[in-house]
């Protein structure tokens, strides 16, 4: 008999344990899978299409990118001329560094540059980790244009902006959709801010996963703005409201100034700015085209 309850007992603290430890593992294994599908950090449907890591001093790839260059304010009343040279783009030890210099050119009081992606994508998750410029005046994005303009000029085709920063307002980025019917200047566009601390100092990830009637926003794989196209608010012609079924490019760039990074004015004595990009990643999401 007192065998039997020895036994019994042992039996019984094996199956509390046995139980314990499923209910750990499934409590892990849901936390996991939840933080993955929050965080955007499930990567594996996802197939790696584009990197760059700058780890090659000099002038960016010329075989990944290619510059817009100029200064006619680019549709934003912006300061700056955007050049090639390697004063306002470089990589240099393993980062691209993009830098707004206080200084003559053209007709053009300060110079940065803007770089584009030769490649275009439609859908997928867009990756990148960057250190932002400080100061009043100045205005880094990293964003998407179409390649195209199948529905016609700006903002009909469409526009996608993973991040966007103002220096008068340090630490809010903000991510931004716009189209036919949600765009900036009719004050109608989709956008979401998220206060980010030490933008300037440390590296974050800025992030965006596109699917055909989805678009989410992350920084530091949290994810804090999503858009989507809804057929019963938006009846009219698609492509109105979602244009986003093209092949977009990616740009990374500093303006100076402008309608909205120049709405408190321009500290000169805080240049030269930079942003630093330690690498770009483009992630196919397996969705047919």
């Amino acid at each position: 008999m007192k065998n039997r309850k020895i036994y019994l007992g042992i039996g019984i603290l094996l199956s509390i344990t046995v139980v314990i430890f499923i209910g750990i593992n499934v409590i892990i294994s849901e936390r996991r899978e939840k933080k993955m599908n929050i965080d955007g950090k499930n990567k594996e449907n996802m197939k790696l299409v584009f990197e760059d890591d700058f780890n090659e001093n000099g002038a960016p790839n010329k075989e990944k990118w290619r510059y817009d260059i100029g200064g006619s304010g680019w549709g934003n009343d912006e300061k700056q001329c955007y050049t090639d040279e390697l004063s306002n783009a470089k990589v240099q030890d393993g980062k691209l560094i993009i830098t707004a210099n206080k200084e003559k050119y053209a007709f053009n009081e300060y110079t940065s540059a803007r770089l584009l992606t030769k490649d275009s994508w439609c859908y997928g998750r867009f990756e990148i980790r960057a250190k932002l410029p400080k100061g009043v005046g100045t205005w880094p994005a990293i964003w998407m244009m179409p390649e195209n303009s199948d529905y016609g000029a700006w903002p009909q085709s469409g526009e996608l902006d993973i991040m966007e920063h103002v220096g008068f307002d340090q630490g809010t980025i903000h991510a931004t959709a716009h189209s036919l019917k949600y765009y900036w200047k009719a004050n109608t566009q989709k956008t979401a801010q998220i206060k980010v601390d030490n933008v300037d100092t440390e590296f974050h990830v800025y992030a965006m996963e596109w699917r055909p009637n989805k678009i989410d926003f992350f920084v530091d794989n949290q994810k804090y703005f999503t858009t989507e196209y809804d057929p019963i608010t938006d009846k009219e012609e698609k492509w109105k409201s979602w244009p986003y079924d093209k092949p977009f490019h990616l740009i990374l760039n500093i303006a100076v100034g402008g309608s909205w990074g120049g709405q408190k004015g321009i500290d000169d004595s805080i240049f030269p700015q930079a942003m630093e990009v330690d690498y770009v990643r483009v992630y196919d999401l397996g969705i047919k085209k």
